[in-house]
């Protein structure tokens, strides 16, 4: 789906302000179970010490809603060139460097596209998650058609036990014992069980490598079992150890290749290729590289929003799933963001090379220092309820990409404040 060419349907947004990098309303673990919501939601109440949710981040789960369902306009068949002059001149000296689109949505009758090197393909890092996600809702769909309950059911009760897919990563997951209200963050070992659920909101939440490459095993068994799924953990493992490596490179790519192209997406444009792990990779060979384009990855977030990522339940539940109720991060974590609702997912990939007097750092690679963000922002002011999404693509070397995308989010919240007619905040430029 090109975003500068075809129709499509948008609808008035009714999802209300404010919110936080991602995951589940702080609300949903009586329907949910996923204990790390628990405690954040006792965190922000003062029950446990853990670090508390800025306002944006504490919408209950019945007002996140889908913004573009139902009505019917038509996106202006190109960018508006005043808006994208705007949003270029942000860059700045980092333009060529970098790939944006954004889609203000502000005033949904008149919908506005920026876009600057729209088309530019890059390895996009965690944000392949995403796909991960789309992949699980859409095998779920396929096994179990429009009944919700059942599908429901088997994100909360089928349990995952992390293997040698899970191996290695340095993330940390949260891990809430509920009754004893103990919270303990660590990588993630060999032997942690937790639902499927659990295992998608630590996939998303926190990024972690290791619980997206579970759920990766687990969506090609949903895959390939259907309404046998689940199965016991000893025939999880056989299933791979026993079918040939050519025919799991198939279910692989039938499991998460097939999905985009279903949803009118561009495989040529929007693709991951591979497990996250190097457990997961030695397992199955994806057959492909992994990579996106701006572009590409707005006509998701649209898609989502449109209720196209599958189906509408679908769709809400992985927007409620990019709610981002853990530390912001990266482009989230722009002070201008707080009080909005914010829907986010990031990726980054730096590497260094010898280089006389260059100090080699996290997300400073002076060989790439890849760094993306998809972000829905969603915010209710006093005369205007913004809405808008923004996918930044970088690969700026030798400077903190997490601040870059953090200082991009506060200059493009401000345009979009001030196009609307919100007074211009003092020191933002």
């Amino acid at each position: 789906m090109n975003l500068g060419r075809i129709l499509i349907l948008l609808g008035l947004a009714v999802g209300l302000a404010p919110g936080f990098l991602a995951a589940y309303p702080l609300d949903g673990y009586e329907e949910t179970g996923i204990r790390r919501i628990e405690a954040s939601r006792l965190a922000n109440e003062g029950v446990i010490e853990k670090y508390r949710q800025p306002p944006g981040a504490l919408l209950p789960g019945q007002d996140i809603k889908l913004g573009l369902l139902d009505s019917g306009l038509q996106l202006p068949p190109d960018p508006d060139a005043e808006f994208t002059a705007s949003i270029r001149e942000i860059l700045g000296e980092r333009a060529d460097r970098c790939s944006l689109a954004v889609l203000d949505l502000t005033e949904p009758q008149r919908p506005r596209y920026a876009e600057h090197r729209g088309d530019e393909k890059q390895n996009v890092g965690s944000v392949g998650k995403l796909l991960v996600a789309q992949a699980l809702f859409d095998a779920l769909a396929d096994a179990w058609g429009e009944d919700y309950d059942h599908r429901r059911r088997v994100l909360r009760e089928s349990m995952v036990i992390a293997d040698a897919f899970s191996v290695s990563d340095h993330h940390t997951i949260r891990i809430f014992d509920v009754e004893n209200r103990q919270l303990t963050r660590r990588a993630m070992q060999i032997g942690d069980r937790g639902s499927l659920w659990e295992y998608l909101d630590w996939m998303l939440s926190v990024s972690s490598n290791s619980a997206a490459s579970m759920v990766m095993r687990e969506t090609m068994l949903l895959q390939e079992l259907g309404q046998a799924y689940p199965v016991p953990d000893e025939q999880r493992q056989q299933f791979f150890v026993t079918t040939p490596a050519a025919a799991l490179t198939r279910l692989f790519q039938k499991t998460f290749w097939e999905p985009i192209s279903r949803s009118g997406l561009d495989l040529a444009t929007l693709r991951q290729g591979s497990f996250f792990t190097r457990g997961g990779k030695l397992k199955v060979n994806g057959g492909g590289n992994s990579y996106a384009t701006a572009r590409s990855l707005l006509d998701w977030v649209v898609l989502m929003e449109r209720g196209r990522l599958v189906d509408p339940w679908s769709s809400l539940e992985i927007k409620k799933l990019l709610y981002v109720t853990e530390r912001r991060i990266r482009y989230a974590s722009s002070p201008a963001l707080i009080p909005a609702a914010v829907y986010s997912k990031s990726g980054s990939w730096w590497g260094c090379q010898e280089e006389p007097g260059f100090d080699c750092r996290p997300y400073h690679g002076n060989l790439r220092n890849y760094m993306n963000s998809v972000t829905l922002v969603e915010q209710e002011t006093d005369s205007a309820r913004l809405y808008y999404i923004v996918v930044l693509i970088s690969n700026v070397l030798k400077e903190n990409s997490a601040v870059t995308h953090q200082t991009m989010a506060t200059r493009i919240h401000e345009l979009i404040r001030t196009s609307h007619g919100l007074p211009a905040k003092a020191g933002i430029k």
